[in-house]
């Protein structure tokens, strides 16, 4: 009787195993249908297009990719010593359009505050992006086109739409044409359907849409590219109605953006998530690249944002994300030789893969202090970013979605080795402890 309560036990508990196994595995299914099928769908609705006769034909003239020039709108909304990584996100997307290829000449850099010159900094006249401090971002070759006060919602919607006072520069002006890409990045502190300048004004989603319309009738754009790193980023973009816009926010409505660990050495935070993860993606593209857009979408996971990345392509029907590329937005259109390296310990490799590490990316030091969390390794990360184990980015998913073959081989080869492990170890482990209750029985 006691051998077979016993077995009974055994069996039990490898039942169990196999329920949680299975149960498992269906959510790991589940998550990387989600993600990819989500992808997929988008992908699609861009490749196969929408509007009307008169948009697609627009289209078709405008928005084939085949621009001749990039401009860029670079905005730091916040001032304040406690604000210093939205100065840092701002000067670290610059320094890397500029690395690849875009002129100084086409990039309207927009900062709040000189943190550089702030005399809480420890080190005057640098602004860093990284714990290990290895790149200055403020360096000897910036040109801040505005600063301080001139931040403002009036001037940021003259740029937009063009509508300067005489006498304005060149230097501060979008001179853009009907073949012009554009990116514009924003990052500060947000809520629903708006963006807060200098703790004093806001800019709301309404004005951003309407801006983006005036750009459209005086064809100030063949593109753009719109990205906010800012709480409730994704609400921005909610009323945009002018096409070929392509929207990214670091977060839905009411939810947070966060910021990326935290330095002893200056007392703040050095950089905001969506951008760390921006950044990174960033980093491993060279002048002439052929990366998607598609495939940095993909790196905004829930896992690594702490929220969830907000996708606006409603007017984004002329041509699908696989084919518009990092370099339409990030970068010039000709090859030119900057003379701006990468971060020094990237992998240079043309085919854009396996960075070995970089001083935005997490350090011993910091894990030592508690400053990362489980899976936000770089190796983990780069291993893992197709992974079923990754979140869904908040789009619609198709409702039916099947996994690759390779998937479901991996997904039954791993089921089918946990459960002989655990066969193995319940049949072996279980019968000394029988014979050894049966002679205790006989020793009388």
């Amino acid at each position: 009787s006691v051998f077979g309560a016993s077995a009974g036990e055994e069996m039990g508990r490898i039942v169990a195993y196999c329920a949680i196994i299975a149960l498992l595995s269906c959510c790991s299914c589940w998550a990387a249908e989600n993600l990819r099928g989500s992808l997929e769908v988008l992908d699609k609705a861009a490749r196969q297009g929408g509007g009307s006769a008169n948009r697609t034909e627009q289209s078709s003239r405008r928005g084939t990719g085949r621009h001749v020039d990039n401009w860029a709108v670079v905005v730091d909304t916040s001032r304040y010593w406690f604000n210093y990584r939205h100065v840092s996100n701002t000067l670290a997307v610059y320094r890397n359009l500029k690395r690849l290829g875009m002129p100084d000449s086409r990039i309207i850099l927009m900062l709040a505050d000189d943190m550089a010159c702030n005399s809480r900094n420890t080190e005057p006249g640098s602004v860093h992006a990284e714990n290990s401090r290895s790149v200055d971002l403020y360096g000897d070759h910036i040109e801040i086109d505005y600063r301080g006060e001139e931040v403002n919602v009036e001037n940021f919607i003259r740029v937009l739409t063009g509508r300067h006072p005489e006498g304005t520069p060149p230097s501060k002006r979008l001179r853009t044409s009907a073949k012009s890409n554009v990116l514009i990045y924003m990052t500060g502190h947000g809520g629903n359907e708006f963006l807060k300048f200098q703790d004093a004004e806001e800019i709301s989603s309404r004005d951003l849409a309407d801006s983006f319309a005036q750009m459209e009738e005086k064809q100030r754009y063949n593109e753009i590219l719109f990205m906010v790193d800012t709480c409730q980023a994704g609400s921005l973009a909610n009323h945009l109605y002018s096409p070929r816009i392509l929207s990214v926010g670091s977060s839905h409505v009411d939810e947070n953006s966060y910021s990326y660990g935290h330095d002893d050495y200056i007392g703040v935070s050095m950089v905001d998530r969506f951008t760390f993860v921006l950044l990174e993606k960033l980093e491993q593209i060279q002048i002439g690249s052929q990366a998607s857009l598609l495939t940095m979408f993909k790196a905004f996971t829930q896992q690594r944002l702490m929220s969830r990345a907000a996708f606006n392509f409603n007017t984004w029907t002329h041509r699908p994300l696989s084919e518009v590329l990092v370099t339409d937005f990030f970068g010039a259109t000709v090859s030119v030789a900057t003379g701006i390296p990468p971060y020094p310990i990237l992998d240079h490799t043309p085919a854009d893969t396996s960075p070995q590490a970089s001083p935005l990316l997490p350090t011993a030091s910091d894990a030592a202090l508690g400053r990362d969390e489980v899976g936000e390794w770089w190796g983990v990360a780069r291993l893992l970013w197709e992974s079923p184990a990754q979140e869904s980015v908040s789009l619609t998913r198709p409702p039916h979605t099947q996994l690759p073959d390779t998937e479901h081989a991996l997904a039954s080869a791993a089921v089918a080795l946990t459960l002989l492990l655990v066969l193995s170890a319940a049949c072996g482990g279980g019968r000394p402890p029988h014979r050894t209750r049966q002679r205790s029985q006989r020793t009388p």
